[in-house]
Formats: C-alpha cells, structure tokens, sequence
C-alpha cells in the first residue's frame, strides 16, 4: 500500500509536518491548527500505531482541503489531528473514543472541534451499539462538508497511516477487531454512506483540477 501524501498544490502552499506544523496562508486559524497537532502529538505519540494512523489522516486532509472554503481548512486539519485523541489513556473514561475525545475537547473550550470528533466516521451506530448514544447526542453533528472531509479522511487511511481504499480500511476492520466487535458492525452499518462520501469528495476534489 502506498503511502498517503500530501498534494503538490496543497504542500506549495502550506508546509503540514506531524508534530512540527508550519501552516501557510490556506489556513485562516494557525493557532487553532498548531495547538491541535500538539496536543495530538503530545497525547497520542506514545502510541505509535495510534500516531501513525493519524498522522496519515492528517496528510489525507490536507490533500482535500482545497476542496473546502479557506474559513473552513484549519477546521478539517485541526479536528483531523484531534479526531482519535480520545485513545489517549489519560482522556479514557467511557472507553468509547469519539465520545471520550468529544468531552475532552468541551473542557478545552473547543466546542466546534468536540462535535467533529464526537461524529466523525459513523461513531452514532456504534454509540447505540454501546449504550451511549444519548451521550453522544449531547454534542452538535454538524453533517457538513468539513464533517464529511473528516471522514473521508479517516476511512482513507490504514491503522499505519498508509493510503488506503474503503474495501481495505473494511477488511482490515474486521481482521484486527473480529466479526462481532461493535467497530466491524459499526463501519458495516455506515459502508453506504461511506461509499457515498467518497464519491462526493473525491469528485469535489476533480472538480478542482
């Protein structure tokens, strides 16, 4: 599998190192952006596998993210860094990620981020699956081009960080969490909409050539 990068365009513009970011002028909010990819690498790079998947959704971001208007790019790269922040040990609490991450960034003041991360890629089905979907209710899902671009992001990319396609990320699912787990029913509940995200970002993304 190839590895994700970061398109010509988009990297003319903007520099995005993991962990060491330096945001160009495509992006209306360089704090926002910087603050987010510390708090990710400071949280999450003891994790390597879990820094590397992340890692890679960030470089899958910043290829879409001409795709969206310049207001909205520092929201899909910073939520993109945050997006798995609630694997942290330390943030643990439900043990469910999306809602654990979501809460932690409601504490940060970072309410907008919270409902990207509490929504991102079908986290609803598999929050009903654990008994948690009122919980996860208490956070806005804004369904939103960035929302979407999150995702995408997201079910693009391989537990290494690698590119990947949705029927990869699928069958790599189900072989590392097994057959019954709440995270392989969950993305077979969401694989429609999933299949349908990808075919509107990335002709989005054509239709910017």
């Amino acid at each position: 599998m190839r590895r994700c990068y970061v398109d010509h365009a988009v990297a003319v513009r903007t520099t995005l190192l993991c962990g060491a970011v330096n945001v160009g002028d495509d992006f209306n909010d360089r704090d926002m952006v910087t603050w987010a990819a510390a708090e990710s690498r400071r949280l999450l790079l003891p994790i390597p596998k879990r820094w590397a998947h992340v890692s890679g959704v960030v470089r899958q971001a910043a290829r879409v993210a001409s795709t969206l208007p310049a207001s909205e790019r520092s929201w899909l790269v910073a939520a993109t860094y945050l997006h798995d922040i609630g694997w942290a040990p330390v943030l643990i609490d439900t043990g469910f990620h999306p809602l654990d991450g979501a809460r932690w960034l409601r504490a940060q003041g970072r309410e907008r981020l919270a409902g990207l991360v509490a929504h991102h890629s079908g986290a609803e089905y598999e929050a009903e699956l654990r008994g948690l979907a009122a919980e996860l209710r208490d956070f806005t899902d804004e369904a939103s081009d960035v929302s979407e671009c999150l995702t995408y992001s997201d079910i693009k990319t391989g537990a290494d960080g690698s590119c990947v396609t949705l029927d990869q990320r699928h069958a790599d699912v189900v072989k590392r969490y097994g057959a019954n787990d709440p995270v392989t029913l969950a993305m077979e509940h969401s694989l429609p909409s999933f299949r349908a995200i990808v075919r509107n970002v990335e002709l989005r993304m054509e239709g910017r050539r």
